[in-house]
Parts: structure tokens; C-alpha cells; sequence
């Protein structure tokens, strides 16, 4: 069996190398000519350039791999059935599970190994390149707000600002609420202008409403300037939400997901983009798997075949995920749901053409 082995993988490594290459050099080429006018129109140097297509390189790596693992297995095994190879393999009693064996191995280690890829090395260099684009493309993002609502995490007071400058860090018409262990409300400030400075709200024209002390009517206190020690809530929780999942750690996005809550933010959107890695990890284990049972139905045009087949289902696969994801981010879908949606719509398809597989 290990000479077995080593013959598979002996077909299969060349073929998944060059592949890689391939659709990589094809991912390049996409995000190049999608932005050549803007680095033509802003006289962009060559060397900048160059370093984009270098940062979005283990990005595209991360895309290429599930689909050069698809068209590698069914190019591979296409070869052998078209060749009678396969024959007096499973002449001698050897399953298409067994023979594959290494294979689908190849397809977990590489399902492993794309998830610490993705988290190290791909987040990091992938937020770069996308940094990098915006300054040369002279694309700046804002992360100014207005008409914000925030509730605090311990749900005991409720912020609402009419617009939030992120350069200053100041605050324009702020109003805030809070209430009582009791529900009731507690105390009411109202604010023309807040900055923070020291780690702290100060307050501009400012109105404090607080109870007597028999709690029989609210007394009004005006202050010109002055430091409100009981608003907690930091500059960041206040501004625009334009950060993408993509970009971030699993530690950076459960830290941001925390403060879309304490925002009242739709999060939904960010929350399936997370679960997708999770389930996108998984994807190069479920190729190896099809495309084991699609490689021997192709014994005439093999290459052009398996190449159309890999394209073809890794199209489905995304343009499903899109449907999925775009369901959850609607409220149709719970987050969780709609990222991992398409992996089991996949999956028994896959454990259906696999039991059918000519052996």
C-alpha cells in the first residue's frame, strides 16, 4: 500500500503545484486590471504596485487552493481511469475510499492548515494591502457617525448623539440616560458639545437633571464646562462601522462584536462573515471529497474536464455562500446558519456521488 500511496501523490503533487500557480497568477491579474485605470489615473509607481500584488499573495493562495485541490484530484484520477491504471486496483480489492485515502488526508491537513494560515499570516497581510490601496488610490475612509444610539453593556444607560466627529473625538448634541437598579430612570444629561479628554467626558453647555432627595421631582443643574465622571463609554464606541471581519484576529472580532452590542449595531452581518472562516477552513477537505468521486467519470478531454468542473462547483459554492450569507445579514438566516449552509449543502451531494463512484 505505500507504493500505492506514493503513486497517487506522485500524480497529484505536480498537478496541484502547477495549479496553485496557476489560478494565483489568475487572482492577480483580476485584482490588477480591476484597479489599472485608478494606478494610471493617480501615476501609482510600478514598486507600489508590486507591493499590493505581494500583500494580497497568501490571500490568494487562501482562494486557490480549494479550487487547484479540485481540479488536481479530478485531473489526477481522470488520468487513471482514461488509462485503464485503476483497473487492477480495484481488480485486486482495493476501494476507491482506500485509494483516495491519502488524498482526503491531504485534504484535512490542508482544511488545518488554511485556518492558522488564514488567522497568522493572511488577516494581517490582507488588511495591508487593502490599507495600501486606499492611500494610493486616494480612497480615505471616514469614521464619522451621526445619529447614534448606544446602550452600555451593563444595560443601565442609553447614549444618543447627533453626529460623532472621530478626528476630534467630540460629540454634537448628546443626550443620556440613565436608569436605576428599579428600571426607573435615574439621571438625564444633556449636552451641546462633549470632547474626550484625560480618558474622560467633558462637557460643553451642559444640562444635569438628578432627583431630590425624597426622589419627589428632578432638579435641573447647569454646567458651562465640566467633566461628567459617570459617561464611561470611549470615542470608539461612538464611530462609523466600516471595519471588515476580514481584517481582524478571532481576538479583534469578538472585541468588535462587543461593541456593535453596546452600539446597538446590527452585528448579524459581521457575526456570519466570522462563522464563515470557520466553515470556509473546512472547504478543502469537502473538494478533495467530490472531486474523488467525479474524478473517474471523465475518460475523454480529461484536463479541459476537470478544469471546467473545478471552476464550475467552486462558482456554486460561492455564489451559494452569497445567497446564504446575504440571508443571514437580512434577519432570514440566524448567522450561524448561513455560514455554514453551503459546507452541508455540499457535503451530502458529495456523500451521495461518492457512494455512486465507478470502482
Amino acid at each position: 500500500m505505500k507504493i500505492l500511496n506514493f503513486m497517487v501523490l506522485k500524480i497529484f503533487v505536480p498537478i496541484f503545484l502547477l495549479a496553485c500557480i496557476f489560478f494565483i497568477l489568475i487572482l492577480e491579474l483580476v485584482d490588477l486590471f480591476a484597479n489599472l485605470w485608478r494606478y494610471l489615473n493617480y501615476d501609482v509607481p510600478l514598486k507600489e504596485i508590486a507591493k499590493v500584488a505581494l500583500y494580497y499573495l497568501p490571500k490568494c493562495l487562501s482562494f486557490a487552493v480549494p479550487i487547484a485541490l479540485l481540479f488536481a484530484i479530478s485531473f489526477s484520477l481522470g488520468s487513471l481511469y482514461a488509462n485503464n491504471e485503476l483497473i487492477a486496483v480495484f481488480g485486486s480489492g482495493i476501494s476507491l475510499m482506500r485509494f483516495v485515502l491519502p488524498l482526503l488526508f491531504l485534504g484535512f491537513l490542508f482544511s488545518l492548515g488554511s485556518f492558522i494560515f488564514e488567522e497568522k499570516i493572511v488577516i494581517k497581510t490582507f488588511k495591508i494591502k487593502n490599507e495600501l490601496s486606499k492611500t494610493l488610490l486616494k480612497q480615505p475612509s471616514s469614521l464619522n457617525n451621526s445619529d447614534i444610539t448606544i446602550i452600555s453593556s451593563d444595560f443601565d444607560t442609553v447614549y444618543h448623539a447627533v453626529f460623532y466627529n472621530d478626528s476630534s473625538q467630540s460629540i454634537s448634541g448628546l443626550s443620556v440616560v440613565m436608569f436605576a437598579q428599579d428600571g426607573s430612570v435615574d439621571r438625564i444629561v444633556y449636552a451641546d458639545q462633549a470632547r474626550w479628554e484625560n480618558e474622560a467626558w467633558t462637557l460643553s453647555m451642559a444640562r444635569i437633571f438628578t432627583w431630590n432627595e425624597d426622589r419627589s421631582f428632578m432638579g435641573e443643574q447647569k454646567m458651562d464646562k465640566g467633566v461628567e465622571p459617570y459617561l464611561t463609554e470611549i470615542p470608539a464606541t461612538f464611530r462609523k462601522n466600516v471595519r471588515n471581519v476580514e481584517e481582524m484576529t478571532m481576538e479583534e472580532a469578538e472585541e468588535w462584536f462587543s461593541v456593535l452590542r453596546k452600539s446597538g449595531q446590527d452585528f448579524r452581518g459581521s457575526l456570519t462573515e466570522y462563522y464563515k472562516r470557520f466553515s470556509y477552513a473546512l472547504l478543502p477537505f469537502i473538494v478533495a471529497f467530490i472531486s474523488s468521486a467525479l474524478g473517474g467519470r471523465f475518460k475523454k478531454n480529461i484536463l479541459l474536464m476537470s478544469l471546467l468542473t473545478s471552476l464550475g462547483l467552486t462558482v456554486l459554492y460561492y455564489i451559494t455562500q452569497m445567497i446564504t450569507v446575504l440571508f443571514a445579514k437580512l434577519g432570514y438566516l440566524p448567522p450561524l446558519a448561513g455560514a455554514w449552509a453551503p459546507f452541508l449543502i455540499f457535503l451530502f451531494p458529495g456523500i451521495w456521488l461518492f457512494r455512486n463512484a465507478r470502482t
